[in-house]
């Protein structure tokens, strides 16, 4: 019994997102990149899963649209560079993984979120 004790502290330990509560409507003010991975990365019996999946597609998606006008592709230099093809969902992924892999550098997860999304499509998808 004591290791099967064990082994479920050792789980959470190393999957913080198991071991945290549900999103709450804080979360949603979206003050830290934090807010925004608990936000996009709900559990699937979170009662606030639909608006909190749709939250966090439409901030990454606003997040990006501004960061092409504003590098428009020609005189300003772009922080990420995703293909055509790369769709929504691979950018939420890409924010999700990159915010699990940092869980543990407060220096990241405590900046603005739209600083996380920049840092993690730069990590995915870097301008050559």
């Amino acid at each position: 019994m004591r290791l099967v004790s064990a082994i479920a502290i050792a789980v959470m330990a190393l999957c913080p997102r198991l071991a945290s509560a549900a999103v709450t409507q804080s979360d949603f003010v979206l003050t830290t990149t934090q807010d925004l991975y608990d936000v996009c990365s709900v559990g699937p019996d979170d009662p606030l899963r639909p608006q909190a999946l749709s939250f966090c597609e439409g901030f990454i998606v606003g997040a990006v649209s501004y960061h092409d006008a504003i590098s428009d592709r020609k005189n300003l230099q772009r922080f990420f560079c995703y293909k055509p093809s790369d769709t929504r969902d691979q950018g939420i992924k890409a924010f999700v993984d990159w915010a699990a892999a940092h869980q543990q550098d407060q220096k990241y997860m405590n900046e603005p979120p739209v600083i996380g999304v920049v840092r993690a499509f730069a990590a995915k998808w870097p301008c050559k």
